[in-house]
């Protein structure tokens, strides 16, 4: 499962993602983002504190800009390109508020056929079948519950 949001956050969205990434842990899912900071590490640190993995698709060349609760940091050199990355590894993405590189990463997803979980994060309207591009969750658990029925 992917966890996208910005690099920077408030207490709220930080622990909600804190408390994404441990249940994505808690039910034996991989945790991948862009491993920085922000929504990105505290869902990592949730994750670690569940006792589960985490990999971090580094936008940069240097291994070190990884956030310290990234188990597996890869530096990709690709900048933002890396989005594309994220949600490809992922069968899923759960979006926690954000701004445009959280906005890129959702339409990359549904552009690969991913589904986006969203918690307080963007609304992208409908596909042609009326589904919402962005299923809505109110709590991180819900959020990790509806990501679960999209996993093959």
């Amino acid at each position: 499962m992917a966890v996208c949001g910005a690099g920077t956050c408030d207490t709220n969205l930080a622990a909600m993602a804190y408390r994404v990434g441990y249940r994505i842990a808690d039910v034996g899912a991989l945790l991948v983002c862009g491993g920085l900071g922000g929504v990105m590490e505290a869902a990592c640190h949730g994750a670690t504190d569940a006792g589960g993995m985490t990999l971090g698709l580094l936008p940069g060349p240097d291994s070190t800009s990884a956030n310290p609760f990234v188990h597996i940091a890869v530096p990709t050199g690709l900048g933002h390109a890396r989005n594309v990355l994220i949600v490809q590894t992922a069968q899923v993405v759960i979006a926690i508020g954000g701004a445009y590189g959280t906005l890129s990463e959702i339409a990359l997803a549904r552009k690969c056929n991913r589904r986006v979980i969203g918690l307080h994060t963007w609304d992208i309207g409908h596909d042609e079948q009326g589904r919402p591009h962005v299923i809505a969750a109110d709590q991180p658990e819900e959020a990790v519950r509806l990501a679960q029925q999209h996993i093959t």
